[in-house]
């Protein structure tokens, strides 16, 4: 197809993916009160006694039920988003580059599910305790809902991040970019990148916050020390002899064989009798 081609058709998918977000929101706006107490059950069981959620803002509450509306939309229509974008994307692929959608695929699944789970009941609820602390009859904690759920949301995207580390690995190992053991010289760098990236996404100065960060992100990387461990070997072990070794064999075999065709020339030259050392031998002295 041509350019406009293409973009006729990019266009048509992300309208269908548009309407399929649009009618997941409207089935997840009609369970939208299900929705708001699983995100804000861990909240309320880390509250100190008698605090709640509050909202200062007219529409705050009903923006905080929108937005739970657009993440459930989004979720219900991830499997048909994903398909509009495999039927887009795979008309220009190889065959061996098809092979890697159904790993892709898995792997991203069970990452941004490990990860939603990790900051839904382990990393949300220890920052809103850790923020509980400071409750006093002085300073009375009453967390705002928008501001709550942002917090939410800003650690629930980065741990989804942060679980895709094996996935990452997992295809920088096929692309020959990445091995075991470069990952594993380099581990004190990753393990000082990791601490310093928790620091950041911590909103806390709490070191217990932070090791809660930087466990997962240091535990993902040897997992993904063991994936490229375990695709360097299938690569490997294709090719026995070694690939540079055999176009060491070719490139010496193919300079030999021109050197010798190179001196048998040379004697079929002197051989001739109008040949140049003929020659000399047929001139008088």
């Amino acid at each position: 197809m041509g350019f406009l081609e293409h973009l006729d058709e990019l266009r048509a998918r992300l309208i269908r993916s548009c309407l399929a977000v649009a009618a997941g929101m409207v089935v997840a706006f009609v369970f939208s009160d299900r929705i708001a107490d699983f995100v804000e059950g861990p909240v309320i069981k880390v509250l100190p006694p008698g605090t709640a959620l509050v909202f200062v803002r007219p529409g705050e509450a009903f923006s905080f039920y929108l937005d739970l509306s657009l993440i459930g939309g989004v979720v219900l229509a991830a499997p048909f988003v994903m398909y509009q974008v495999w039927g887009f994307i795979a008309p220009a692929l190889y065959a061996k580059e098809k092979k890697l959608v159904v790993p892709f695929v898995v792997l991203t699944a069970l990452g941004t599910v490990a990860g939603a789970l990790f900051s839904h009941y382990v990393l949300f609820p220890a920052m809103i305790a850790f923020f509980g602390t400071f409750n006093s009859p002085k300073m009375k904690f009453l967390p705002r809902v928008e501001d709550t759920f942002d917090l939410y949301k800003t650690l629930l995207i980065g741990m989804i991040l942060v679980f895709q580390i094996p996935t990452l690995v997992f295809f920088l190992a096929k692309m020959r970019v990445v091995t075991a053991r470069f990952l594993w010289r380099h581990f004190k760098y990753a393990i000082f990148i990791t601490v310093v990236a928790a620091a950041v996404l911590t909103p806390t100065t709490d070191p217990w916050n932070q090791i809660v960060v930087a466990a997962p992100m240091i535990g993902l990387y040897v997992v993904g020390i063991g994936i490229a461990w375990m695709v360097e070997p299938r690569r490997e072990a294709s090719k026995p002899d070694g690939g540079v070794p055999k176009l060491r064999l070719a490139i010496g075999a193919m300079v030999i064989d021109q050197a010798m065709r190179g001196v048998q020339q040379a004697r079929a030259i002197d051989r001739t009798p109008g040949g140049s050392a003929g020659g000399r031998r047929g001139f008088p002295a």
